[in-house]
């Protein structure tokens, strides 16, 4: 590898401390040396990089993605190495394909699509299953070069189907033998590099056919089984979806003693739901008591708001509910648009509502909680006078027909952005409060899924921008504390005290940022996928270079070629931190 230096960067090392002008020295994918600026020897180095008003950072740590799929077809795992992204952790939510019996793997794809919208064609062309046991599918993915590196997680839906068939696929009970056993497997997987295990509580994860994930009503002593194995192994942390609603009431007992039991970190997904606006401030309350009682528990957050968006080539979109588009919904794109067009269907969208009540409900109700995507890209804080309701009343037109005129425009591809949680109080304060506190850790991007929906693999990106630079309705956060969160924070919670800090001994991991010009492209869907499935994508810009293991990856928002990224095998030690 070469030897590297960068020199007279602004340097936010990850730690949290202040950002500060300095040389960093990187030889052999380590980092060996941060300087005063000017300082760092540059005779024997392969290559010096003029770092005079960039911003240099640790790579960031997404510990929520699903890339798990698309880690067969896919050396570039976008759209995270589009964000700075130098390490995934993937199997999240209870979703993956190992341990998988070769009769199982439709159903893996099928519960695969159904809980994360992955197209499942994309999947069964592009999927090469190499494995049956979990120690098998590290192995084929070690054996690919990716331009990242990648942390795994053993689901619990898959590891249920192995060890129980269909009675663990339907979610019956299980006995003292599939506990037995399934606790044998989550040691084996902890023991040959897997970074923790993973399950889902909640109702809104179903497979396409709508069957829950297996795991979903499993028993407390399933729960503490797998506990216990990961004990055995001495690492690894449970990350889990629950029912939003029903986190404080139904799960977390089990979870303190969950925590108690294992001694391994709990890490549950935190969102705030509109059913329920304000039980993050009493699951914050439970995080210090447990903080108190030295209980691993942490939460698990996203970087903003949670929601979709909406257009003709989406997953979902609000004419859906409408008999008059039912008519067209198989057209292709440019005929649906010249079908929607006509006066005769866009008056009766417009006009006749269903009796049925799901577009009034759904669509009509909340148009106070829809917003226009524009050419200026999303504003992920909108107020509610620029809603979709307000501009209607703006100009005394039915909302309808503000939906279908920003839906058809650019030839079928306006968006709409519509917030599915964390957005009950129509602003971000309670995620900046979520930001701020010492028992949350930031995730939930979900990476690699809800490809017809959902883009926000771009949230390291985000982070930057909105809550350091850009956010108007409210305070902004200190760099130096979101790069912490984003990298430092993240790489600790599974134990990888090898990176997230620019210091002596750790990785080479980093990013080089212009923080000024730093941002997205447009979101657009992208027929990219194997079998020439859909997803969103938007890119992120502003990247002068990324780095993994010192070798260069991103050159000016572009990539390389270079493919240094490889499986992470397990918690990795780490130097000094000074």
């Amino acid at each position: 590898m070469e030897r590297l230096v960068i020199r007279h960067a602004t340097v936010v090392d990850g730690s949290g401390r202040p950002g500060r002008p300095a040389d960093v020295v990187a030889d052999g994918g380590l980092i060996i040396e941060v300087t005063e600026p000017g300082q760092a020897s540059i005779g024997h180095a392969s290559r010096v990089i003029d770092a005079d008003g960039l911003l240099l950072t640790p790579g960031f740590v997404d510990v929520h993605t699903h890339y798990d799929a698309q880690v067969s077809w896919d050396p570039y795992l976008t759209p995270s190495s589009w964000h700075g992204v130098t390490t995934v952790v993937m199997g999240n939510c209870g979703v993956g394909f190992a341990p998988a019996h070769p009769d199982r793997h439709d159903w893996l794809i099928e519960l695969m699509e159904g809980v994360e919208d992955i197209p499942g064609s994309a999947m069964t062309e592009g999927i090469t299953w190499q494995w049956e046991t979990y120690p098998q599918y590290l192995d084929a993915i070690d054996q690919r070069p990716h331009a990242v590196d990648i942390g795994t997680q053993i689901a619990h839906g898959p590891l249920r189907a192995y060890v129980m068939g269909d009675r663990g696929a339907a979610n019956e009970p299980a006995t003292p033998d599939d506990l037995a056993a399934m606790s044998r497997l989550v040691t084996e997987a902890l023991q040959v590099g897997a970074l923790g295990v993973s399950t889902s509580r909640t109702p809104i994860h179903r497979s396409k056919s709508g069957e829950l994930v297996p795991g979903t009503t499993a028993g407390h002593d399933e729960l503490f089984a797998l506990g216990d194995a990961m004990a055995v192994a001495g690492h690894g942390v449970l990350q889990y979806a629950p029912e939003h609603v029903a986190l404080l009431s139904q799960e977390w007992g089990w979870m303190r003693e969950f925590a108690r039991r294992s001694q391994r970190t709990v890490s549950v997904n935190l969102n705030q739901d509109d059913r329920a606006p304000d039980l993050w401030r009493d699951v914050l309350v439970e995080l210090e008591t447990a903080h108190r009682d030295r209980l691993p528990i942490v939460a698990q957050i996203a970087g903003r708001s949670i929601g979709i968006l909406m257009g003709l080539q989406g997953s979902v979109h609000p004419l859906l509910f409408h008999p008059a588009y039912a008519e067209v919904a198989a057209l292709p794109l440019v005929a649906r648009v010249v079908a929607l067009r006509d006066p005769e269907r866009r008056r009766r969208l417009v006009e006749q509502i269903p009796d049925d009540g799901l577009l009034q409900r759904i669509v009509i109700d909340r148009a106070h909680h829809l917003w226009a995507v524009t050419g200026d890209g999303i504003d992920y804080e909108p107020t509610a006078a620029s809603s979709l309701a307000a501009r209607a009343a703006e100009h005394g037109v039915p909302v309808m027909q503000v939906i279908l005129d920003h839906l058809t425009a650019g030839e079928g591809t306006g968006m709409i952005y519509a917030p599915l949680f964390n957005y009950a109080y129509g602003d971000l304060s309670m995620t900046e409060a979520l930001l701020r506190h010492p028992s949350t850790r930031n995730g939930l991007s979900d990476a690699g899924a809800h490809c017809g929906a959902i883009c926000d693999g771009g949230t390291p990106t985000f982070m930057l921008t909105h809550w350091a630079r850009d956010r108007q309705r409210g305070p902004r956060l200190a760099l130096e504390h979101l790069v912490h969160r984003q990298t430092r924070q993240t790489a600790l919670l599974h134990g990888l005290a090898d990176r997230g800090v620019i210091a002596p001994g750790h990785r080479a991991d980093l990013n080089l940022i212009d923080f000024d010009a730093l941002g997205f492209e447009q979101p657009h869907m992208a027929f990219v996928l194997p079998a020439g499935g859909r997803r969103l994508v938007q890119r992120g810009r502003g990247y002068a270079a990324t780095f993994v293991a010192g070798v260069q990856t991103v050159h000016h928002d572009e990539f390389t070629g270079a493919l240094p990224g490889r499986l992470v095998r397990g918690p990795q030690p780490g130097g000094p931190v000074p």
